[in-house]
């Protein structure tokens, strides 16, 4: 099962990183009209549910700073944020060493058992694999963002 699972990380970490390489910076802090949030938020999310699906973030680890929480956690939306926000190659470049922190999990860890499902998730491989599904959607809304954003900018 985590040959099966690496190899889903890497394509779906890989379709996530491709399509935000070459996204304009002029639209990822734009909220089209009938979204809750703007790319950048997305990419952020991604990055922070990640770390928590698979890292145990905020307590695990310290990969990603502890005030990813409130910029991008669910629930928040970029018109609360305050301070810092990260840079999308900022965001790109965490992307990608979390892609290579994710690919050094032990095979065994997959096949344990969560101490609370969530879910219906039950194991850590369980887990891992609603991580991917959950980058899959996000990425969907990305490329939505992006395509309501350029045809606005073109009438």
């Amino acid at each position: 099962m985590s040959e099966l699972l690496f190899k889903n990380m890497e394509l779906t970490r890989g379709f996530f990183l491709k399509s935000i390489a070459g996204l304009n910076e002029e639209i990822v802090d734009v909220q089209p009209e009938g979204f809750n949030n703007t790319i950048k938020w997305h990419i952020g999310h991604v990055l922070t549910s990640a770390e928590q699906f698979m890292f145990g973030y905020p307590k695990k680890t310290t990969s990603i700073p502890a005030n990813y929480m409130e910029l991008f956690a669910t629930g928040t939306k970029p018109s609360d944020w305050q301070g810092e926000v990260p840079s999308v190659s900022e965001l790109t470049a965490q992307l990608k060493d979390q892609l290579m922190r994710m690919k050094e999990i032990p095979a065994e860890r997959f096949s344990e058992k969560l101490p609370t499902p969530f879910l219906g998730q039950e194991t850590f491989g369980e887990i891992s694999n609603f991580s991917l599904f959950h980058e899959s959607i996000h990425l969907g809304q990305i490329q939505a963002m992006k395509r309501v954003i350029e045809a606005a900018k073109t009438k």
